[in-house]
């Protein structure tokens, strides 16, 4: 156990591990400490001066991002002197700083500007002429504002120590010291530049794909999951109308610690495309489609599938599901008579490490549940473009059904010898021309749910986004097919749906949404993915 040191911190008795920060002690109460160069997974310079605070007996004031604590240590990071500290530095960095506020991109989430909103002098005292850097592109999705800089230098110690790619310095001295890049050589290349945008503490480093688009007060924040491969980064999704404006990361130290890669970061258009499938779809004998409310094409389709007793079922699944979307399926397959599901993944050549955070990487496998499908008994097949390994499914005569793969390489021939042909999706495919049902299903950001990354740590998702139309959870509408032929009730919530998924699957037994929290669990048992 760690030697334990007691302090006080504005009144408050703290007792934390030797070695602590002062800064990070405050925060054991609820304390932020000001701070612009402090960042928790990179090293401290103590250069900003922002997070200077009062040690009773200390000569001078001390900055709390280096400073360890001691025993008997009495701190104020609230006292006059402390505050007219604070003061003192803000009103150097706008000695130079542009009052740009209304069209800088980051107004309304820029600590320089809640800093002086807070404490900063009411007026400034300085009549010199500010210094002018102009706007700088890094290359790759970074533009770089080198009037709004306050030369904390997280960029810089992000990319030489975190992803190890010394392409960002201090050049020049004193008044003229600017962040730029060696030898005009940009961020092109490298896969986690974006982090910098996030780790700037005012509006110096800015994305290029969101430049413009959004003010920070407009979007809305909800906790999900990256879907761009098997490595489940903990994400915020920023939205506005009812449309997915950014991504950016959310802190889980057992999963991407603070960061993500561009790759990720910018791969969420996917989700804000249109000409989505808004009702379902259901083929009459004439060989055209008519839209039907929910019960009448569900009581249908069990119709028809009653008429089929005996039939087979072949099911083809998509890894970009959630885990209770799975698991409905896996039931609904069994419900059926029983038979074989698959899902087919893309996979990348070879990893891309974090080098400064080796548990973190672009993964091969370039979908989030991979893990999930194969927990609950799903086998892989085609090949690593996600193409191929449906052959048998294609010329199967049974019951056939798809959830979520876009058959992006099949043809319109695909199914037409099935008995009953249900396509599960959330946009029309050329595949499913055939499909006797066609149901539409929410996106992972539409929805609530669970993925299983590749160290089979269960995360959870929330909806982000509004369905469009008649648009449903898959685990809702598999599972109430389900509930029809088992005469069972069927589950009301997306939480209900993973316990019904935990009481069946050994590898997610006994958990709940409880256990997961906003952290995610790992499952009970190790499931081997070849290749990973």
């Amino acid at each position: 156990m760690a030697d334990m040191v007691t302090l006080t911190i504005d009144g408050h008795e703290v007792s934390v591990p030797k070695g602590t920060t002062i800064l990070e002690a405050a925060k054991t109460i609820g304390q932020e400490v000001p701070h612009y160069c402090y960042h928790p997974g990179m090293s401290s310079p103590a250069m900003c001066r922002l997070c200077l605070v009062q040690v009773e007996g200390a000569p001078k004031p001390m900055p709390g991002c280096v400073t360890t604590v001691m025993e008997g240590q009495v701190v104020h990071t609230e006292s006059e002197q402390a505050k007219a500290n604070r003061q003192g530095v803000l009103e150097f960095y706008l000695v130079n700083h542009p009052l740009d506020c209304p069209i800088c991109d980051m107004a309304g989430e820029c600590d320089l500007q809640d800093y002086v909103h807070e404490e900063g002098r009411q007026h400034g005292r300085s009549v010199e002429p500010k210094r002018i850097f102009g706007r700088d592109d890094f290359g790759g999705d970074v533009l770089f504002y080198g009037d709004r800089c306050v030369m904390c230098t997280r960029c810089v110690r992000f990319m030489s120590e975190v992803e190890q790619d010394q392409r960002l310095t201090v050049v020049e001295r004193g008044s003229r010291s600017v962040i730029d890049t060696f030898f005009e050589e940009g961020l092109e290349g490298t896969h986690w530049h974006g982090n910098i945008v996030d780790i700037c503490p005012v509006g110096a480093l800015v994305s290029k794909d969101f430049l413009h688009k959004a003010r920070a007060w407009d979007l809305e924040h909800t906790p999900s999951v990256c879907t761009s491969c098997s490595q489940g980064c903990n994400i915020d999704l920023h939205t506005r109308d009812n449309l997915v404006q950014r991504l950016k990361p959310r802190e889980n130290l057992d999963v991407n610690g603070w960061w993500m890669c561009d790759h990720g970061r910018h791969n969420y258009e996917w989700i804000n495309q249109g000409d989505r499938i808004e009702a379902p779809l259901v083929r009459d004998e004439a060989g055209g489609t008519k839209a039907l409310g929910w019960k009448d094409a569900l009581g249908s389709l069990l119709e028809r599938a009653g008429s089929l007793s005996g039939a087979s079922v072949k099911a083809v699944a998509s890894p970009f599901a959630s885990n209770e979307d799975l698991g409905a399926l896996a039931a609904l397959v069994t419900a059926l008579g029983g038979g074989e599901t698959v899902f087919r993944s893309a996979r990348a050549q070879e990893e891309v490490v974090l080098k400064g955070f080796p548990t973190l990487a672009r993964r091969k496998d370039l979908a989030p549940n991979t893990h999930g499908a194969t927990s609950i008994g799903m086998s892989r097949v085609g090949g690593d473009e996600a193409t191929g390994g449906l052959d048998q499914v294609a010329a199967h005569d049974g019951i056939v059904i798809v959830l979520g793969d876009a058959l992006s390489d099949l043809d319109a021939s695909f199914g037409e010898k099935a008995s009953l042909f249900v396509y599960v999706g959330t946009h029309t495919v050329a595949a499913a021309a055939t499909a006797d049902y066609v149901l539409p299903v929410t996106t992972f950001a539409e929805q609530e749910g669970s993925f299983t990354n590749l160290d089979g740590r269960v995360q959870r998702f929330w909806p982000a986004l509004q369905a469009p139309g008649m648009a449903r959870p898959a685990w809702l509408i598999l599972g109430a097919m389900v509930a029809e032929l088992a005469g069972s009730e069927p589950a009301r919530s997306a939480a209900d749906s993973f316990a019904l998924l935990s009481s069946k699957v050994t590898a997610f037994g006994g958990m709940s949404y409880d256990d997961l929290g906003t952290r995610g669990a790992v499952v009970n048992a190790t499931v081997s993915l070849s290749g990973d």
